[in-house]
């Protein structure tokens, strides 16, 4: 069984997968911290100063009645809160992240394109005995068996 899972384990598609997940986790990190120190900051200052990480609605009051400046403020006092905001931001992460992998599906697709040429048609004839079509090197026809020569 230890045998069979270490042929399993170091298979190229196993491992490559590792690397991949590894890596996807690493580029998910950069991208939310993109959208949440880079791209939101603008966005909120164009919505009237608002941090959307901070945009959230209270369900139910904590141990100290709100408003809540923050939503560190309102998860301190054991408020209930929906966190849009954070949402927002996830959503927008999200976008990032499948786009960018389209455009590496698509570039992988587009090259594998390019490497698996057409497959070159075969010159055909048809075969006098029994009207089949059969490739112009056959000797013999693979339905009626006859001999046609070259």
């Amino acid at each position: 069984m230890f045998k069979d899972f270490k042929e399993f384990a170091t298979r190229g598609n196993v491992i490559d997968m590792a690397v991949g997940i590894v890596v996807g986790g690493a580029f998910g990190t950069i991208v939310k911290s993109f959208v949440d120190d880079v791209l939101m900051p603008p966005i909120g200052l164009l919505l009237g100063g608002v941090d959307t990480s901070n945009v959230f609605a209270v369900l139910r009051a904590g141990s100290r009645p709100g408003p809540y400046a923050a939503l560190a403020d309102a998860k301190a006092a054991g408020a209930v809160t929906i966190n849009y905001g954070l949402l927002v931001n996830a959503v927008i992460s999200f976008l990032i992240v499948a786009f960018a992998v389209f455009l590496l599906v698509r570039g992988l697709n587009a090259m594998h394109r390019q490497k698996v040429a057409a497959p070159a048609e075969v010159a055909m004839k048809e075969c006098r005995y029994c009207a089949t079509a059969i490739p112009v090197k056959a000797t013999r026809c693979p339905h009626c068996t006859s001999e046609v020569g070259t």
